[in-house]
């Protein structure tokens, strides 16, 4: 769908492309379904130097979140008791004297690296496999909570170093990643996209913001990511599940003035894909262009935290 679209537009190719009921009437696992069995075992078979990547970005206030975007924060680290507290003697009224440390994190779901899950984006007045939007009120998410992914996020990952392919350090804010840079990425980097797939797209951006130590818009604002016409590619592909180094994976400005992030209410509610987003890869990309390996095994899984909406997380990728 090329040029500027309309809201209409967007609820169309939703409608277009909608796998509701094709694992049943009470899925809420979505696109994970395509994952079988052997494809687990298949994909830890990709496991030959032994190397862990940490794709997590770190959970401490020099986080993304600026304020930028509604109501999310960088987490708050708060210790509860300390060597400081021991050493003064402020423990020693409890049995056996035991001196320790303890601490709390308080974060939105949302504010680093994090899977959103089924239930975060609605198209109109539906959520994934045609739930209720109303199914998510005050207590949670009643059907597609993050919890069902508990279990679910492994297997074969598949790394799109779309920056390098282009020959930068990073893509502009405000391109739009296209199908065919997909494929072409992929056919130059000699790997191919399957059924079941983790996609980690690479744009460079939140390389470039922390070289510079200047998070600026990354939460919310302008940046590179996936033009609305991807949409079709995920459908096609039937990947499991779509990540980026970028907060919103899909590219802002987005390519109408009618819907806020509209990849989103396409490939969540309507194809049932998880979106992986503040995905850091530097050391994976490096890696994989050094050895021309574009393909690991993924594991991922949330938190489990009963009717979430979204998970924060640290992905592993290893070769």
């Amino acid at each position: 769908m090329g040029g500027k679209f309309t809201k209409e537009d967007v609820i169309a190719k939703g409608k277009e492309l909608s796998r509701w009921g094709k694992w049943g009437p009470d899925d809420e696992y979505g696109a994970t379904n395509f994952i079988e069995p052997e494809d687990i075992v298949a994909a830890a078979s990709l496991v030959r130097k032994g190397k862990v990547f940490a794709l997590g970005l770190a959970l401490d206030s020099d986080g993304p979140q600026r304020g930028l975007f509604g109501q999310r924060w960088n987490p708050i680290h708060t210790m509860l008791a300390t060597g400081t507290d021991a050493l003064a003697g402020n423990q020693d009224q409890l049995p056996n004297n035991l001196r320790y440390a303890d601490d709390a994190i308080n974060l939105p779901t949302q504010t680093a690296t994090q899977w959103d899950a089924l239930a975060h984006v609605f198209l109109e007045d539906k959520m994934w496999n045609g739930y209720d939007a109303s199914l998510v009120d005050s207590f949670g998410a009643h059907k597609c909570g993050i919890e069902k992914f508990r279990d679910r996020m492994v297997g074969r990952g598949v790394l799109l170093d779309v920056a390098r392919h282009k020959g930068v350090d990073y893509l502009e804010d405000g391109y739009a990643i296209t199908n065919a840079d997909m494929d072409d990425t992929a056919k130059t980097q000699g790997v191919e996209v399957r059924r079941g797939d983790f996609v980690i797209v690479r744009t460079g951006q939140m390389e470039q913001r922390l070289k510079d130590k200047d998070w600026g818009g990354y939460a919310g604002g302008d940046a590179p990511g996936l033009a609305f016409e991807s949409c079709d590619w995920i459908f096609e592909k039937e990947i499991a599940a779509i990540c980026t180094d970028t907060w919103g994976i899909e590219v802002r400005p987005n390519e109408t003035d009618e819907a806020n992030q509209p990849f989103h209410w396409v490939s969540i509610p309507a194809l049932g894909v998880t979106h992986g987003e503040i995905f850091y890869v530097k050391e994976l990309a490096d890696d994989c262009a050094q050895d021309k390996v574009y393909e690991f095994f993924f594991c991922a899984p949330p938190l489990n935290i009963t009717k979430g909406t979204g998970s924060p997380i640290n992905p592993n990728a290893i070769k």
